[in-house]
């Protein structure tokens, strides 16, 4: 999988067309220039999603009330694809080959995995951000579910709804729970789908997890029910039944739903300790960084090539080390855009990467001796 070259029309503050090497590419320029930009572009283009904000109509440039990222994606074993999103206010059209697709099927288009400031919410932040991240994880596999997941929460929204009317008109009990049922039907059906889906892709994670890729360090992960000690979880659908059955009270006392996979968690061990109690700044970055290379793995296993890698101010995130390591393993493997504001790492990797130069949201391709060859990564390793 490679994005030979993608094209930006007000998105934020860029413009213009770059075309990219299959390997490494460095983008660099001083702070407040737009390499961000550029890989929010690219995560936009495959997640139909920004990494920075959960608005699109923000990314559009001020004074403008469009904006188009476009770009042209390579597969193995297929013909070459342009794939577009369109955003205008609040909505997005998404396109491929110019012909308008749904999210479902769009997504199956490109992948990326990306390593950002932001994303280490996941290893230290709350459990939204690592339900995200397996979520995420799934869709890359199973891109119908999506639909699984926006079918849930839209049962989870009426539900609230509906606690918080039967609390305004002092319902009874017995009267709540029957106007529960039927979306607590749904619930049920939708919830233990999402709970198998993700207990299969943190096992996968796991068994990518068993190689260490910085020195001595462990990283180990366990997905954590919120059913967890209240029964049989082997059977689940029973078992969420039941609490759902016994919890109606304590859902109306606080007017939203307690119970169902929003609010499962994954626990994240560094060394067999809890990551987010006792890990230090350096190893929730290490952590994440494994995390994301498992799920390029795994990503890998499943499809039989590689994903996009995507990591931002990458000095900032690891020390010097940690990105040789880095970057070698993805080396032949991923596709990597990498940014940064510092010279010495431009001048340490010269040699290896494709430079490109970004100036007031204008990119600038540095001619090196690195090849744009359009040639499709596949590779065989495991992480």
């Amino acid at each position: 999988m490679l994005l030979e070259s993608l094209e930006v029309h007000n998105f934020r503050n860029l413009s213009g067309k770059v075309s990219w090497s299959p390997g490494l590419n460095l983008i660099f320029g001083d702070n407040g220039q737009g390499k961000t930009n550029w890989l929010e572009a690219i995560y936009l283009l495959a997640t139909t999603k920004s990494f920075r904000t959960q608005r699109p109509q923000e990314a559009i440039r001020f004074d403008e009330n469009l904006a188009i990222v476009r770009g042209v994606v390579a597969r193995s074993r297929e013909v070459q694809r342009e794939l577009q999103v369109t955003i205008q206010g609040s909505t997005k059209t998404l396109s491929v080959n110019s012909k308008r697709e749904a999210v479902a099927r769009y997504l199956g288009q490109l992948h990326t995995v990306a390593f950002t400031a932001d994303e280490l919410e996941v290893v230290r932040g709350g459990p939204d951000a690592r339900r995200k991240f397996l979520d995420r994880g799934v869709v890359s596999l199973h891109h119908t579910y999506v639909q699984t997941l926006a079918d849930y929460q839209r049962v989870i929204r009426q539900k609230n709804r509906l606690l918080q009317d039967a609390a305004d008109a002092e319902l009874s009990i017995a009267e709540t729970a029957a106007r529960l049922e039927p979306w607590n039907e749904q619930l049920i059906g939708l919830s233990a789908e999402i709970h198998r889906a993700r207990v299969d892709y943190v096992n996968r994670l796991n068994e990518a997890l068993e190689r260490k890729l910085f020195g001595h360090e462990e990283v180990s992960i366990r997905y954590v029910s919120s059913l967890e000690s209240k029964g049989d979880l082997s059977d689940y659908e029973a078992l969420l039944t039941d609490r759902l059955r016994l919890r109606v009270q304590a859902e109306m006392a606080a007017g939203y739903a307690l119970i169902g996979a929003h609010r499962d968690d994954l626990e994240i061990l560094f060394d067999g300790r809890d990551m987010r109690t006792f890990g230090s700044s350096g190893q929730q970055r290490s952590a994440l960084i494994i995390l994301d290379l498992a799920a390029v793995s795994v990503y890998h296993s499943w499809h039989s090539e590689y994903p996009l890698f995507l990591m931002d101010d990458v000095d900032a995130e690891l020390d010097r080390k940690r990105i040789d390591h880095l970057l070698e393993y993805l080396e032949g493997r991923t596709q990597t855009f990498v940014t940064t504001s510092k010279e010495g790492l431009v001048e340490r990797y010269a040699d290896r990467a494709y430079l490109v130069e970004v100036t007031n949201g204008i990119a600038q391709e540095i001619n090196t001796s690195v090849s744009k060859s359009s040639t499709v990564i596949t590779g065989t390793a495991g992480i």
